[in-house]
């Protein structure tokens, strides 16, 4: 590790200790893997989230990964693939993808910490209700491509319905 990083390496707090915390403090499931791993459980309003957090501290990046509980069918891959690349069109942060291993849809988004931007209880909180907020506009989506059988354009279109006007 160059000296550079070293002393980067020093200055920067652990983020997932503040995690810890508001895990406690929410009365999240959680589990600390490691200091560089977290996982939590959190319920949205369609189902139970399962957040991931791991911390690089090399690089300061601290990564959140929300997995939806539901998996995606493979005869269903392609048109998921297409819903994925219209739903990310329209996050400001994050993105979502498919979890190989799981074959769940997952919402990710990494921070950037560096000294002077630690991690505070509130920004944390923030990401995971960003996270938990786009999981929960998104699943309907998912479900109506996954088992009411629309397209990717309709299932967006039908999730996202937004009124206008005025009665």
């Amino acid at each position: 590790m160059s000296s550079l990083q070293s002393e980067f390496h020093e200055n920067v707090a652990n983020p997932l200790d503040r995690v810890e915390k508001l895990a406690d403090n929410q009365e999240w499931p959680y589990h600390r893997h490691s200091d560089e791993e977290l996982a939590a459980e959190i319920d949205g309003q369609w189902c139970h989230y399962r957040l991931w957090f791991s911390w690089h501290p090399e690089i300061g990046v601290m990564h959140l990964s929300c997995a939806l509980d539901m998996k995606v069918p493979a005869k269903k891959r392609a048109e998921f693939f297409e819903l994925l690349s219209i739903a990310n069109t329209k996050l400001w942060l994050g993105h979502f993808e498919l979890w190989q291993e799981e074959q769940l849809p997952i919402f990710r988004h990494a921070c950037l910490f560096r000294e002077s931007s630690g991690a505070s209880e509130g920004l944390l909180s923030d990401l995971v209700d960003i996270a938990v907020n786009e999981c929960d506009r998104f699943y309907p989506a998912f479900q109506f491509m996954f088992w009411g059988g629309r397209k990717a354009e309709e299932a967006i279109m039908a999730a996202l319905l937004e009124t206008e006007g005025e009665a």
